[in-house]
């Protein structure tokens, strides 16, 4: 299994690119490894995004571990807070 987290080049919302930004350094920052998926790039992308979340009007950034919903922003947030990433992740 892989982390995976779904996020967009392409946004106008600066908390959007605030939100992935400190995924990426906070998963970073624990040398997690992780693929980063532009949905941007494809349409198709973002509604795999969505269906595998299970929102049709999900917004990134989301954190898969392989195909698997882990969450959105708000619950890796909730997370980082209390130190359980790694459960977050379902890595331990």
């Amino acid at each position: 299994m892989s982390v995976k987290v779904y996020y967009t080049t392409v946004t106008a919302s600066r908390e959007v690119k605030s939100q992935q930004a400190e995924v990426m350094r906070i998963l970073e920052s624990k040398s997690i490894q992780f693929e980063l998926i532009d949905i941007s790039q494809d349409s198709s992308l973002r509604e795999e995004m969505r269906a595998k979340a299970g929102n049709p009007t999900a917004v990134p950034p989301l954190v898969f571990n392989g195909d698997q919903y882990c969450g959105d922003y708000k619950m890796f947030a909730e997370a980082v807070e209390e130190d359980a990433v790694e459960k977050f992740l379902k890595l331990a």
